[in-house]
């Protein structure tokens, strides 16, 4: 059974940093592109991040230059971290795999429950 696992989570002060984490189970994950996803409170879902199985990262114009995704390998583990947080930056953030690598919710075949990340004063 395919799961995905978010941790790290919780609130932090504007211009503060945060990293999030996502176990992965149930499937070769090196095989497997993986996103970051956010829905801030009351919004729809927000692509923020991609990477693919080698390591090839993508980001959402929002993010560039202040978050970052990685992923190990042998550990079966995403990554996002998440500096220079700005309030519009609270949402539920979800990870979820897909076959390849892209900028949109397409193709995303498996989500996790979300990790939630709260940036306030």
């Amino acid at each position: 059974e395919v799961q995905l696992v978010e941790s790290g989570g919780g609130l932090v002060q504007p211009g503060g940093s945060l990293r999030l984490s996502c176990a992965a189970s149930g499937f070769t994950f090196s095989n497997y592109a993986m996103s970051w996803i956010r829905q801030a409170p009351g919004k729809g879902l927000e692509w923020v991040s991609a990477i693919s199985g080698g390591g090839s990262a993508y980001y959402a114009d929002s993010v560039k230059g202040r978050f970052t995704i990685s992923r190990d390998n042998a550990k079966n583990t995403l990554y996002l971290q998440l500096n220079s947080l700005k309030t519009e930056d609270t949402a539920m953030y979800y990870c979820a795999k897909s076959v390849v690598a892209s900028n949109t919710l397409d193709g995303l075949d498996a989500w996790g429950q979300g990790t939630l990340v709260t940036v306030s004063s």
